[in-house]
């Protein structure tokens, strides 16, 4: 206890009540010094990394690796609308020129950068979630957007993975790299780390409020809809709920991934702002909002049938985790 300034002889010689804290803060004892901050800083992780479940992250990481071993052709020709702005017959008609040996040519950094993806925005999510309900008692839907805008932000970082994508899906860039690994080495040879991030601040936004509404409106499906008993009318339904959520998200932040994509393509030179990009575009696409969402109904398209791909997987991976029996605690 501090010093009140009262005489000693004014004080009682009873012991002074120990102090008290909340149940689930009773083995925080730390105080305002140095050391109680250190304290301090070690529960935080303790307690906010505690809550972290690996199933979320396992459940998320396979739920890519379907979904992105079935879609990558379609998002391919999106690509070419995104880029070029043309219809999707001549999309069509570039891949097909290319050949087979280019249809997949690109694949690895989406497959990387949606494995860890998923597994990340499900498993950070659930855990901040989880975090943020048991020590703060925040309210459900105030720690849903919270955990959701903290697993888009550290989603983030796996930018370069879409910034080499980009590239090896540009046509003009197929004769400056033979390969996912030899862009990577480019461009950080040639132009540095920066530019693996050239585009991070249209992701940025498109990570953090696509993430918040698609588990508000997830978990709201997964409330009000009737529980099904049937294996396969319960998967129609999981499909289709993630199906429609995904694409209706994926639809609004369209012009993000526009803004993105002319950012992306190009190298080496001063990056614009997304502001300033975004104008510019405006102004090449004949000034008609409209024509930002070129390509937009096929990516509608291979949003419904990508969401709905990971939503199934996801929640059929979950329940498979638990079924299986925990496992043993070692004898000591």
């Amino acid at each position: 206890m501090k010093d009140d300034g009262a005489p000693n002889v004014a004080k009682t010689t009873d012991p002074p009540p120990p102090k008290r804290f909340p149940p689930e803060r009773a083995h925080i004892p730390y105080g305002d010094g140095e050391v109680g901050k250190l304290l301090h800083g070690s529960v935080f992780s303790k307690r906010f990394f505690g809550s972290f479940q690996w199933e979320e992250f396992a459940c998320g990481c396979g739920a890519a690796f379907v979904n992105i071993a079935v879609t990558y052709p379609i998002y391919k020709m999106i690509f070419r609308q995104m880029l070029h702005g043309v219809p999707i017959t001549s999309a069509f008609a570039q891949l097909r020129h290319e050949g087979l040996g280019f249809l997949y040519r690109g694949m690895l950094p989406p497959l990387a950068q949606k494995t860890i993806s998923l597994s990340i925005m499900f498993g950070v999510f659930d855990g901040t979630r989880r975090y943020l309900v048991e020590d703060y008692r925040l309210n459900d839907y105030g720690a849903k957007v919270i955990a959701a805008v903290v697993a888009g932000s550290a989603e983030s970082i796996l930018l370069p993975f879409e910034r080499v994508q980009t590239l090896l899906a540009d046509s003009k860039f197929h004769q400056h790299f033979s390969n996912t690994q030899n862009a990577f080495r480019y461009v950080v040879s040639h132009h540095g780390y920066r530019e693996l991030y050239r585009g991070l601040e249209p992701v940025f936004w498109r990570n953090g409020l696509s993430n918040a509404l698609f588990f508000v409106l997830r978990e709201e499906a997964s409330v009000r809809l009737p529980k099904r008993k049937s294996v396969s009318t319960r998967t129609v339904q999981e499909f289709i709920a993630g199906a429609v959520i995904g694409a209706s998200i994926s639809t609004i932040f369209y012009p993000l991934n526009v803004i993105k994509v002319s950012l992306q393509s190009e190298m080496g030179q001063r990056s614009e702002g997304s502001w300033q990009a975004c104008k510019r575009i405006y102004v090449e696409r004949d000034r008609r909002i409209g024509n930002f969402y070129r390509g937009c109904a096929f990516n509608t398209g291979r949003s419904f049938i990508s969401w709905g791909i990971m939503n199934t997987a996801y929640e059929n991976l979950k329940k498979l985790m638990q079924q299986q029996p925990p496992l043993p605690l070692a004898s000591e």
